[in-house]
């Protein structure tokens, strides 16, 4: 470490004489960084003479910041690297190709393959012997025979076209999906003081020695130490495992770390790492090598093709969950956890996922039989036929011969195989994802997880915010009531007395975030910006209005003189600064919600601004001819008040007794327009069928007047609107547990929940999701924008984070960010996801219809001819090649209004319906018909020569070629009638809105010629003439007009359809889960994966333990609930119950539970205003851990090490 003595006096001068040195090295920085609290503040006092020694060590002004000179900032960014963690190398192609060679049904293509290339040259002497079965070869056909490995090399070939389509997939998806994150990196901007002024500044230019204005909400982009701090907690549970908030001041802690979340107040910092020496970047330098070495192992247990995008590490704080610690127990217990769940089953990715891989795996079960049974009946067919009928003896030279054909029909077996498997499904899901995630992000909808796109096609009810979301955010007050008068516009300040004015301009500047500004409007006439908090705008705009400078008072009392800030969080619901008074003593202004403060004011100004008492009586007078009245107009109301401290410094951290005996100043009325767009997308949702919830912490009257404005709520509605107190009565039991039962009845007839925590907009979504008052699960979409939403957020099917108003932490527990912060933006993702699950309908019509046609003609003609109609490159040409383009073609299709006039498909609905089962079916049948009418009696017709029981390497037919080309065409025209799947009949509907549909029609059909004109020995193909062409062309047009004849039909009358791909059930998920941790039906159903709970693995050893030292005088009466080991789901699961009629297992007998002082189940936690959160509440991070009590019989009790799990 670098000598004090030697910087401590000369560092001004130094900054003249060495410009390029700098007082510290980056190790010096490091090390720093690596010490926590008291031993970090011992370090820089020691070593660096306090933080304003280190800050002029950096050349940097604590006050001014950096200057922003390029040379400056270029020297800081070499001397101690850029903000910039490099992400994982991405595969290579050639990685890529090598992945894509592992599918199964390749490898065996290949094999087959080399096996008949090896055959093919093997000329053994007996080869013209009449004894093996093979007819003397005429002269001409000597030619044909050398051709004989052209097969093999021409599925060797289309092998690797496949594997280079899917290879160059993967890529592209890869490379979209950086895209993608690159994206959203740049978004993420941070306040950094730059010569003086507050600018925003993408994360990745913030260098050391920048002085950071960090804020509730904020990620930290770098490491750094505080400068000043207002009530600063922050949530360093990313990097140390620990969820309580750690409070940082200068004398305490200032140690600022990257990646950690700002969960309450204000401050600055000044930074000393970035980059890879940033705490954070260290971590993911040491798991960068064994994070590739895992990735390995993963990796081959993955089936290739589906989308990989899904893993979604949904951590316990919204973190990324690499950010862990490293050398830790947890660790290492993490890693025995991981060994054990790779052994479970795994978990639903999400509803389409879900369907798809059972459907998949039926298909592949049926082809895998009918494979083997075809190779088998041709084997014994070719072994009867000349060894038992002909009677023929087995001559050792003739082996190889033998060998040629079974080697024949294993690839016709092969065949058959590759033909059942849909090869192009995964080609199809991913193609509609990614197409629509990179659509969507024109319609302002930035996808952070391809799965929430298809989910949010399902989602059958949406919990919006109200401010930014249904409103404009766009603050003004328009209603004021000062002494006594309630002033329906801004009043002049010639109204008002100049000590009541005073004293308003100074409780809003002094009390708002210094951050929060209004700037000067962009264009001519335009409104004034709004900068920071839009609430605390309004209020600077109405200071304003009354025609003062707030600026004035600022640079009065500029930050550093804030002698204490209470900053807002959701728990206080206000916002209260302290200044010292010149004349000695305290002041401090408060502003919060009304009826929260005026709770708390004993005195109110008269017009003369004198103070007069303000009783009960008198605010309930208030609530009814102030507040009521401007909340019915749809206006948010806040209070200002003020409290004077005259003798002496009270004791500040006794929040309860400082918030109290205040003064008020005025009652303001705040506006915020409901954005013009919002019934109409509101009127779109209902028609589609989804239920839109408002939840908003404002107060009731204003919800409701706001719900009415939007449509959510219709006069005459027998509909509910509740307050956050309200709802909690009404859904908890006795001991404040929240019961499943109580919130079923509540539930589906909320409409508006006002005056919201957080926790109560958790409890709604966890209720919703968990109901099974429905015939299906309901899906649930929620939008939130604070720190505190991010419980929410994850617990929703799909959350959308707001783009602009949005905190780091919101968008990082998010699935989608609006970047415009609107809900129309929603309304177009619902079209988008339930587009996704169209177009995979479509190309499942289409490519099942192939399916099943290309197998059973296989398979018949193997049977009857012993040699398949359709040869080997043929099918692949169909199979792998065309589908790939039908995926593209039909996966593209863009959405139409039409899909919101629906509703919701539901969890459990088929992918394939019975009117789409019709199509399959009906089609399959048409051509068959053909293609069993060619095979047999096609010579006829066309006057060829019959291409049936063709010997071993003769030349291609005519015959066959026929078939082969009529079942491309008729593949090709059912092409455009899979564009349906809901049984219309104009098939051709907005076709030329899709160009790349046209493209692919029009390029197929361009192929198909030149293959049939061209591609000779390698496809099996010969020339046609012009009448056949127009033959086959015609019998493909049927396809067209059979369509309509099959939509004719009615699908009730169809009894003997049966529908196909259906959702998980409930009763296999429980069956699947046994093992797990947890069975929480959402989550399992949904993406969540083990990973939520690998953090947690210490702390649910340790419930065990408690559970455990409750269970011991009960262990032999009371049956455990297999394979469970969380407390957690004997406080949410009723089903784990021991029989039928016990709702619920008791973990204590009544006795003891009166003699313990705890709960059942262990904890309870209880909030400020007495409002109980059982600890089911797992995830939310806005329980304020310093204002919890963990009800415990004593501290030293094994419970009070649960702390750390609120």
């Amino acid at each position: 470490m670098t000598n004090p003595t030697e910087h401590a006096l000369p560092a001004n001068s130094m900054v003249e004489s060495h410009e390029g040195d700098f007082g510290c090295t980056v190790m010096d920085l490091r090390k720093l960084m690596e010490l926590r609290s008291s031993d970090g503040i011992d370090q820089i006092n020691v070593h660096y003479g306090g933080v304003m020694n280190l800050c002029s060590r950096l050349k940097t002004d604590p006050v001014e910041g950096l200057s922003g000179n390029p040379a400056d900032l270029e020297k800081r960014k070499q001397v101690f690297g850029q903000n910039f963690i490099p992400p994982k190398k991405p595969k290579t192609f050639l990685e890529l190709v090598w992945e894509a060679l592992q599918d199964v049904t390749l490898i065996i293509l290949e094999i087959a393959a080399i096996i008949s290339l090896v055959l093919s040259f093997y000329r053994p002497p007996g080869e013209e012997n009449k004894q093996c079965g093979l007819p003397v070869s005429s002269p001409e056909d000597e030619g044909e025979a050398e051709a004989g490995w052209i097969e093999g090399a021409a599925i060797l070939f289309s092998v690797i076209i496949v594997v280079l389509v899917t290879a160059f997939n993967d890529w592209s998806k890869e490379k979209q999906f950086r895209g993608l994150q690159n994206r959203i990196e740049k978004e993420q901007k941070f306040s950094v003081i730059r010569n003086g002024h507050i600018i925003q500044l993408p994360v990745a230019e913030i260098v050391v020695g920048d002085i950071a204005q960090i804020k509730y909400g904020d990620l930290l982009p770098a490491d750094g130490i505080l400068i000043q701090g207002n009530d600063l907690k922050i949530d360093e549970s990313s990097l140390t495992g620990e969820s309580d908030h750690v409070k940082k001041s200068l004398e305490r802690d200032p140690m600022l770390l990257s990646g950690t979340h700002v969960m309450e107040g204000s401050g600055r910092m000044v930074v000393t790492a970035v980059g890879i020496n940033s705490q954070t970047g260290i971590i993911f330098t040491l798991l960068g090598a064994s994070e590739g070495e895992e990735e390995e192992k993963k990796k081959k247990g993955k089936k290739q093709g589906v989308p990989e995008n899904r893993n979604k590490a949904k951590t316990q704080d919204g973190v990324a969950l690499e950010i862990q610690p490293l050398n830790s127990q947890e660790g290492i217990d993490n890693e025995e956890k991981e060994k054990k769940a790779a052994k479970l089953p795994k978990k639903e990715k999400s509803v389409l996922q879900g369907k798809l891989t059972r459907l998949a795996v039926q298909i592949g079960k049926a082809g895998l039989i009918m494979s083997a049974i075809t190779v088998l009946i041709l084997i014994l067919y070719f072994v009867i036929d000349n060894f038992v009928i002909q009677r023929k003896p087995w001559l050792s030279e003739c082996t190889p011969i033998y060998i040629q054909y079974f080697v024949k029909f294993f690839i016709i077996g092969i065949t058959v195989l590759v033909v059942a498997v849909p090869e192009g499904l995964p080609l199809a899901v991913t193609i509609s994802l990614a197409y629509s995630v990179k659509k969507m992000m024109k319609d302002n909808n930035l996808v952070r997880h391809l799965d929430a796109c298809e989910t949010m096609g399902n989602a059958t009810a949406i919990c919006s915010d109200k401010t930014g979301t249904l409103t404009m955010n766009r603050m003004t007050v328009v209603q004021a009531y000062i002494g006594d008068t309630h002033y329906h516009q801004i009043p002049s300040p010639d109204a008002l007395v100049p000590k009541v004015l005073d004293i308003i301009v100074n409780g809003i500047s002094i009390n708002s975030a210094y951050t929060s500004k209004i700037l000067p409007p962009e264009k001519e006439g335009g409104l004034p910006r709004q900068v920071g908090n839009k609430t605390e705008c309004a209020l600077l705009g109405f200071v304003t209005d009354l025609k003062q400078d707030y600026h004035a008072v600022r640079s009065e009392v500029p930050e550093e003189k804030l002698y204490k800030v209470y900053t807002f969080n959701s728990v206080r619901k206000s916002m209260s600064t302290v200044i010292e008074k010149p004349s000695g003593g305290f002041r401090m202004y408060s502003k919060g919600a009304s009826e929260i403060i005026l709770r708390k004011c004993n005195r109110i100004l008269d017009k003369k601004g004198e103070v007069m008492p303000f009783k009960n009586k008198d605010r309930d007078e208030m609530v009814r001819t102030v507040i009521e009245p401007m909340a019915s107009e749809g206006l948010r109301t806040l209070c200002i008040a003020y409290r004077d401290f005259n003798d002496g410094e009270p004791t500040w951290d006794n929040e309860g007794e400082i918030l109290t005996e205040l003064t008020c100043i005025a009652v303001v009325g705040i506006e915020d327009p409901v954005r013009p767009e919002v019934p109409e997308a509101i009127a779109k949702c209902k028609r589609a069928g989804i239920t839109v919830r408002m939840v908003t912490g404002d107060n009731i009257n204003t919800a409701r007047a706001i719900a009415t404005k939007c449509g959510i709520m219709t006069p005459g509605d027998d509909f509910l609107c509740l307050e956050g107190k309200e709802f909690n009565r009404l859904i908890r039991n006795e001991k404040g547990e929240v019961e499943q039962e109580k919130l079923d009845k509540i539930w589906p007839k909320l409409r508006v929940l006002a005056r919201s925590s957080p926790t109560d907009k958790h409890t709604l979504v966890k209720g919703i999701i968990d109901s099974t008052v429905g015939e299906q699960r309901q899906v649930v979409a929620v939008t939130g924008d604070g720190t505190n939403d991010g419980p929410a957020l994850k617990k929703a099917d799909v959350g959308f984070a707001m783009g602009i108003a949005g905190t780091d932490v919101a968008k990082e527990a998010s699935d989608i960010i609006l970047t415009d912060d609107n809900f129309t933006s929603i309304v177009k993702a619902v079209m988008w996801g339930r587009n996704v699950y169209d177009s995979i309908s479509k190309f499942l019509q289409f490519q099942l219809t192939v399916n099943v046609v290309a197998v059973i003609v296989a398979f018949t003609g193997a049977c009857i001819t012993q040699d398949s109609p359709l040869k080997a490159v043929q099918m692949l040409w169909v199979n792998l090649i065309m589908d790939t383009f039908a995926s593209l073609a039909l996966a593209t299709e863009p959405p139409t209004e039409s899909l919101l006039k629906r509703r919701p498909y539901g969890r459990n609905k088929p992918l394939i319906s019975r009117t789409m089962m019709k199509n399959i079916l009906g089609h399959a049948v048409y051509q068959l018909t053909v293609i069993f009418f060619l095979v047999f009696a096609g010579e006829k017709f066309f006057d060829i020569d019959s291409g049936r029981k063709a010997p071993l390497h003769s030349p291609p037919s005519q015959h066959y070629t026929i078939i082969f080309n009529t079942f491309v065409l008729m593949q090709l025209f059912n092409e455009i009638n899979s564009r349906k799947i809901h049984g219309e009949r104009n098939v051709f509907a907005g076709i030329f809105r899709n160009l790349i549909f046209c493209a692919v029609v029009l390029g197929t059909f361009i192929s198909q010629i030149l293959i049939v004109e061209f591609g000779g020995k390698p496809f099996s193909c010969t020339k046609l003439t012009l009448s056949q062409w127009f033959w086959c062309l015609f019998i493909g047009i049927g396809e067209l007009l059979w369509g309509q004849i099959i939509s004719t039909i009615p699908t009730q009358s169809l009894k003997f359809l049966k529908e196909a791909g259906h959702g998980t059930t409930k009763e296999e998920i429980t069956k699947d889960a046994e093992g797990l941790d947890e069975i929480d039906h959402a989550e399992m159903e949904l993406r969540r994966g083990q990973i939520l709970w690998f953090r947690g693995l210490n702390r649910i050893q340790t419930q065990i333990k408690v559970v455990k030292a409750f269970h011991s005088s009960l262990h032999e009466s009371i049956q455990k609930p297999k394979n469970q080991n969380s407390i957690h789901n004997f406080m949410t699961h009723p089903e784990f119950a021991i029989d039928e009629e016990v709702p619920r297992t008791p973990l204590l007998d009544e006795h003891e539970e009166e003699n313990l002082d705890s709960p059942k189940a262990g904890t309870r936690v209880l909030l400020l205003d007495g409002e109980v959160t059982p600890y089911a509440n797992k995830n939310n991070n806005a329980v304020d851990c310093s204002q919890v009590q963990i009800v415990a019989s004593h501290s030293e009790s094994p419970l009070h090490s649960l702390e750390t799990s609120v």
